[in-house]
């Protein structure tokens, strides 16, 4: 972790400059400024502190984060970022936009889990959860648990305050389908109900909704693969709840049948495949996570939580989440890659009743430069969303293989709130905010969701759709759904710059359907149609 030594204030007031390192290599990102478009460049300086013989090291990327490597540890460097906004001279047009000094981490003693005391085996067949935990429970600030190349087999483990794993290149830790490897069950929180679930294959905290962070300073990184127990290990716990789950229901005089499915009462209890919980300055960094039985990394009531250079693949897992922000604040993920079997992204925080009466939001979530070309159905905020939900940036994606695009969905019972939503130099089939007709039970908050300030700026509509897409999906390239009254409309609607439609797919690539909002602008469409110049735009408002 970077550890920041001195702040100067940023030339640009709208940037954030932020670093991440470890002992010899740091990564920096910043906050995208209000007046940058898509094609700007930026140039990092990098100097060391009182080195005055040596010139800055200088990169110029096109995107706001920035990794350099062979740096020293435990060494302070100079970081200024500048814009530029024109590079075909000698002398381009240069904006500065911040200057901080960050300083290195400390090179740490790794635990080796194969060595001695712990004696480890990346068999894929030996089970390793003792040997593992130990290595885990003996870390302290100045060591790294490391796992090396081989597959390790494992249950449930958990993660302390201070605490860093290392997943080396070649490493899987690859958790188990035996459902008894993730007990004893543990607090959790799904689809915005606290409940005890089958411990995470890693979990980091404990969960309190009355507290604040109880965990502090860890880090998984490395390289390698984190896989759990996928399909067979979520098949295997529902199987195990389904007769639990039908008692308790019958006292009730419910059954499985009045739920979306048949496992879904019994579902809820799966594993995650990392839980942060209660936790604060947590960093996932260059490691793959794969086939979770449900949701892949879950932040509940957590803080300062970076993810970068990471990639998330569940395709086929039914509630295969990528990351999902739970009534959490200031998570920055950045610089991935997705290929998930539900959303890729699912901002959350709670759902009514108890989403109202534990009043926790998710606040300042940045997402940037991050690519779902593959399989996934929506960048989403909500439905669980009682807790209320602000400040969500998201610039320079790749969103092209998502069935939705961004999405907000609530229900006229959930209460809360969602507002302050911004999207920029991004492509994605389409931008959704309605009302959804599922997974809306419990009792209604005493007022319904509000839904406003949305931003959508220079970015691209593809339209069309997967072969794999819900039948009742949206088809069209804006689709606006505000909720019945007495709900107010949806307010404060701003697109700008949109170009709708591809130059090889027609189906609803350029229809703008707006229903129930107020104040709703559009401005700047471009339509690129199949075989011509352009297309079609249709806009239905009704409601104002």
């Amino acid at each position: 972790m970077a550890t920041e030594t001195e702040t100067t204030p940023a030339c640009v007031s709208d940037v954030d400059i932020n670093a991440r390192a470890d002992a010899d290599t740091m990564t920096v990102y910043w906050t995208k400024p209000d007046n940058a478009t898509s094609d700007v460049i930026y140039e990092i300086h990098m100097r060391e502190v009182g080195d005055n013989d040596h010139g800055p090291r200088t990169r110029r990327v096109s995107h706001t984060h920035c990794t350099i490597d062979g740096l020293e540890p435990e060494r302070s460097y100079d970081i200024t970022v500048d814009m530029l906004t024109e590079t075909s001279g000698s002398n381009p047009d240069r904006i500065p936009l911040g200057r901080r000094t960050f300083t290195t981490g400390s090179d740490k003693r790794l635990l080796d889990v194969t060595g001695s005391p712990y004696n480890a085996t990346g068999d894929g067949r030996t089970l390793n959860t003792a040997a593992i935990q130990r290595a885990l429970d003996d870390c302290g600030p100045g060591d790294a648990v490391l796992i090396p190349e081989g597959v390790f087999l494992t249950g449930a483990l958990r993660m302390h305050a201070d605490t860093e794993l290392v997943v080396a290149h070649g490493a899987v830790l690859q958790g188990t389908a035996n459902p008894l490897d993730y007990l004893p069950m543990l607090p959790s929180r799904f689809e915005g109900i606290e409940l005890d679930c089958y411990a995470s294959l890693i979990t980091i905290g404990h969960l309190d909704h009355n507290a604040g962070a109880t965990c502090r300073n860890v880090v998984i990184r490395g390289g390698g693969t984190i896989a759990g127990g996928g399909r067979a290990l979520a098949e295997a716990v529902i199987e195990r709840e389904r007769g639990r789950v039908e008692a308790e229901l019958t006292v009730t005089g419910q059954s499985l049948d009045d739920y979306e499915k048949p496992e879904t009462i019994p579902g809820r209890v799966r594993p995650r495949l990392i839980t942060v919980a209660n936790a604060s300055n947590v960093e996932f960094a260059d490691v793959t996570f794969a086939n979770g039985a449900s949701w892949t990394v879950h932040m509940i009531y957590s803080d300062h939580i970076v993810t970068h250079g990471c990639t998330f693949r569940s395709h086929g897992v039914w509630n295969g989440d990528g990351w999902d922000p739970d009534s959490s604040e200031d998570c920055t993920i950045f610089d991935c890659d997705f290929d998930t079997g539900d959303d890729i992204i699912a901002i959350k925080s709670g759902k009514n009743p108890e989403g109202n009466v534990i009043a926790r939001p998710t606040r300042r979530i940045r997402i940037f430069d991050c690519r779902a070309s593959e399989g996934g159905h929506a960048l989403a905020i909500g439905s669980e969303m009682s807790g209320g939900v602000e400040d969500v940036d998201v610039w320079d994606c790749d969103l092209s293989g998502l069935w939705y695009g961004v999405e907000v969905k609530t229900t006229l019972k959930r209460g809360g709130w969602v507002r302050g939503l911004r999207v920029r130099d991004t492509v994605m089939r389409r931008g959704v905010i309605r009302a959804v007709p599922y997974n809306d039970d419990g009792i209604g908050a005493d007022t319904p969701p509000v839904l406003e300030d949305f931003r959508f700026e220079r970015v691209r509509l593809l339209g069309g759709l997967p072969d794999d897409v819900d039948a009742g999906a949206p088809r069209e390239a804006i689709h606006i759904q505000g909720l019945p009254a007495p709900a107010t409309p949806i307010r404060g609607m701003v697109f700008r710059d949109v170009t709708l439609g591809s130059a090889d797919d027609e189906s609803g690539a350029y229809d703008i359907v707006a229903n129930r909002c107020e104040g709703l602008e559009i401005r700047g469409i471009r339509c690129v149609a199949y075989g011509a110049a352009y297309g079609k735009a249709f806009l239905e408002r009704s409601g104002e």
